[in-house]
């Protein structure tokens, strides 16, 4: 798995790039337009959520109105990362049936492609929301640094995730429209809203199994509060995010052979 990106990895990158700019084409703004999407979020989770809401993120209001805008919005941006790759994934051969019959071309790079598109925009939100938290708190924790070990593992999950979705894709059509439904499932039953202290205690070890729930409170712990992430909890989640990967390749390395025909 490793050896193949590792392999192909200017290929990625370039598709990737193709695939953002090609995403774009055509309009008058081009890629300005990924730095307004974000910025238009977070004005809106400030007047809607903590502005017409009142709301305020646990007993301490976390920065009062801003503070549970920028709550919201890190969450956000994890959720993304991750449901725009499995929405992607399921049409990834689907979509690209001239690689599969015509030329000899590595399929197990579609993913990785998927997923450097979604990084993009993730790393174009996180840019956005740094620049919110220098002006909310009027500077950037040290502890920001230690932002690529957290999402690492989740990066490398979702690709897990997505070498699956992409083969199931193949022989199930109705996969790739359950796949919003599921990205907005795992919005509500992840904590973008809320956080893992004010679920019930009965339900919290439900909630551990999200694949997102470990991954946006250590973003907010390193981003937000200026916290160390949990270094016990980092490594299991890398242990289940190595496994997931890897299961997903091998899944995918097997199934591929039937690809052409049933496309």
């Amino acid at each position: 798995m490793a050896a193949s990106l590792w392999r192909h990895r200017f290929l990625v990158l370039q598709m990737a790039r193709r695939e953002v700019a090609g995403r774009y084409k055509g309009s008058v703004l081009g890629l300005l337009w990924s730095f307004f999407h974000p910025m238009l979020m977070l004005t809106m989770y400030t007047v809607v959520f903590s502005g017409v809401f009142n709301a305020r993120w646990g007993q301490n209001g976390s920065g009062g109105t801003a503070g549970f805008a920028l709550m919201i919005f890190s969450g956000m941006i994890v959720h993304a990362l991750l449901a725009e790759t499995l929405q992607r994934a399921p049409l990834l051969i689907v979509g690209n049936i001239s690689y599969v019959k015509k030329i000899v071309f590595p399929l197990e790079i579609l993913p990785a492609i998927a997923m450097g598109a979604s990084l993009f925009h993730a790393l174009v939100s996180l840019a956005v929301l740094l620049g919110a938290v220098w002006l909310v708190n009027g500077a950037i924790p040290a502890t920001a640094l230690l932002l690529p070990l957290i999402w690492a593992p989740l990066i490398v999950m979702a690709l897990g995730f997505a070498w699956v979705l992409a083969s199931l894709g193949v022989f199930l059509r109705d996969v790739a429209q359950t796949m919003g439904l599921l990205s907005t499932v795992l919005l509500f039953t992840s904590p973008v809203f809320y956080p893992v202290s004010a679920v019930p205690a009965s339900l919290r070890p439900w909630m551990a199994l999200n694949p997102l729930t470990f991954a946006i409170e250590q973003t907010r712990s390193v981003l937000l509060d200026g916290a160390m992430p949990d270094g016990l909890q980092w490594a299991g989640y890398c242990g289940v995010a190595f496994i997931v990967a890897s299961a997903g390749f091998a899944w995918f390395q097997k199934t591929r052979r039937g690809f052409a025909n049933v496309l």
